[in-house]
Formats: structure tokens, sequence, C-alpha cells
């Protein structure tokens, strides 16, 4: 019998992590947050252990969990905190007032690796849309929406549900259901959320431009690296409220406050369905590299248009798996 309860216990906790990373990906475009995703994930499986007897197959697994992940995301959006990137809040800095003002860790849109949310699938196009879908200009665009709103468009345009079935998700009517959608669609209409046009895999092109990017970052090349951005290319420093619009300060930037990355190292990584780095700066205590932030890179139009530079290393290097330290080699 104990051979058997425990075989049962692990058939349970397989089913259940069978959906761990794609309700990691519905958490976190609810919340913003990679770790409060990562929270909402965990309590879901736990309430689904807990209740598990009583499921009883009324629908499918898939469904009950992404009832409860609904109902766990919708309990911590009370509080109202709405994640933003540095470009939702203020405009940009000119370079000549520059300065570096910390805002808590929960104003901001988190990134996440992509392993954590976009589970493998066969289908090409429902792989291109769960990729757009965690874009850091998405998921910011959804920030704007109520949450019940959020989720509708979100089951409804993102997971390819029937109204009839988010209307049994969320214990409402379809007609409610298709008016929530109209209203999510019109408020993000009026959102700037343009999408950068990296592929997946990237093409020949857009990996050239990225091995010049590195070339140019780690060179400290800034004639090169103005080569590569479009003019109104962005670059962002969470914590940071400050953002610079132009390569001529964003340029500017590094060769003064940000004068300590010279010298830097890259390290390829995949974030919110974007090319992005580790970015490694010289050890001040001695031979190597240490962490500093991770690079999430918009691509667009043979250009870079967005540098998001995160710079709170002990929380991201952990979570992509990182190592905390470079080797002068």
């Amino acid at each position: 019998m104990g051979e058997q309860a425990a075989a049962a216990t692990a058939g349970i906790d397989s089913r259940l992590e069978g959906h761990r990373v794609e309700l990691t990906g519905y958490c976190y475009r609810m919340l913003g947050s990679a770790f409060e995703a990562e929270d909402a994930v965990q309590d879901t499986m736990v309430r689904a252990w807990r209740n598990f007897d009583s499921f009883e197959g009324r629908s499918s697994l898939r469904s009950w969990l992404y009832r409860i992940a609904t109902n766990v995301c919708l309990d911590m959006l009370k509080a109202g905190n709405k994640r933003a990137r540095p470009v939702d809040l203020t405009g940009p800095t000119p370079l000549a007032q520059a300065a570096l003002n910390p805002l808590p860790e929960n104003t901001w849109l988190e990134p996440i690796p992509d392993g954590r949310v976009l589970p493998s699938v066969a289908d090409p196009a429902e792989a291109a849309v769960a990729r757009e879908s965690v874009r850091l200009a998405f998921v910011a665009a959804l920030q704007h929406l109520p949450p019940k709103q959020r989720a509708v468009l979100i089951l409804r345009e993102v997971l390819a549900w029937k109204a009839s079935e988010v209307a049994q998700l969320l214990d409402t009517t379809v007609a409610s259901v298709n008016s929530a959608l109209q209203r999510a669609r019109a408020t993000l209409a009026d959102t700037d959320r343009s999408a950068p046009e990296s592929a997946n895999p990237l093409d020949e092109e857009q990996r050239k431009l990225l091995d010049r990017y590195v070339a140019a970052f780690e060179g400290y090349d800034m004639a090169a690296l103005t080569a590569l951005l479009h003019e109104d290319a962005v670059m962002t420093m969470p914590p940071f409220d400050l953002w610079l619009q132009g390569h001529a300060d964003i340029t500017g930037f590094m060769l003064s406050i940000g004068a300590g990355c010279a010298g830097s190292r890259l390290v390829a990584t995949e974030a919110n369905g974007s090319p992005a780095f580790a970015h490694y700066k010289p050890d001040p205590d001695g031979p190597g590299f240490v962490p500093w932030a991770v690079q999430i890179i918009d691509v667009s139009g043979g250009a870079i248009t967005g540098m998001h530079c995160f710079l709170d290393t002990p929380r991201w290097f952990p979570l992509f798996g990182l190592p905390d330290h470079l080797d002068a080699a």
C-alpha cells in the first residue's frame, strides 16, 4: 500500500509539473514579475495538490490549473501595484541632467529567462505568438489593463482559448468576456508597444548585427556602437528611473557616468523572447569580471532600437543560471 501511495503521489506531482512552464508564462504576463510569477505558480501547485481529490476530472487538468492560477494572480493584484518600464513613467532624460535615482524594486517590470516561460511547442506560429507575448513592451502594455481584462486578453489572444472556456474559468458570461476583450483591445491600441523584429532563430543579418554590437561594446568603441544604434534608440537601467534616447546621449553616458563599463564582457543568453546578454564588468578587486547587468536588446529595421539593462544582479544572475565571476581568460 505504501508503494502504491508513493506511486500515486509521484504521478500527481508529474502531472502538475508538466504545466509549470506555461503557468509561469501566464502568471508572468499577469504580474510583470519573474519572482512573483514563480511564487504564484508555486501557490497554484500547492492548492492543486491539496485539492486534487476533489478535482474529479470535471474539466481538463490544464483548465483547472489555469482557474487556480488566475485566482492567485487576481488576489496578488488587489494591492493595485502596476509594474512599468522607465519609459512608461517619465520622458527621456537629457545627458546633461542624467542622475541615477533608484526606485523601489516593485516599481519595475522584471526580465525573465525564456526557458522559464516558453514551453516547447511544435507549431512555429504558436511559438512565435508565445515569444511576442513575453516581450518587455507587450508585458508592459498589459499592465495598463485592469486585472480581469488582462486575464481575458491573455487567455483569448495569447493562449487562444474560446470565449466560452474563459467565461467558465472566470465564472462569468460569454458576453461579459467579449466585452472585456473589446475594452482591453481598445486600451492596448492606445498604448505604445512597438515590437522588436528579432526572429527565432535569429536570421543571419540579426546575428551579424549582434556580433558587431558585442564587438563594439566590449571594445568600448563608441563610433562603432553609434553606427549600430537607431537614431531614436533608448537605453534603460532599472532600478534607476533614468532613461536615455538617441545614440548621442547613450554613447555620451557610456563615456561619462557609465565609463566604468569599459573593458566589459558580454555573454549571450535569452530573455523575454529577445536577444540578451549577461554583462560583466572588470573586477575591481582582481583579475576577471563580475556581474553588472542583464541586457535585453531590441532590434528593428536592421538597427538596435533598445538596450534594457537590469542592474540588480544578485537577483537576476542566479535566476538566469549565470556564473558570479568570469575568469580573465
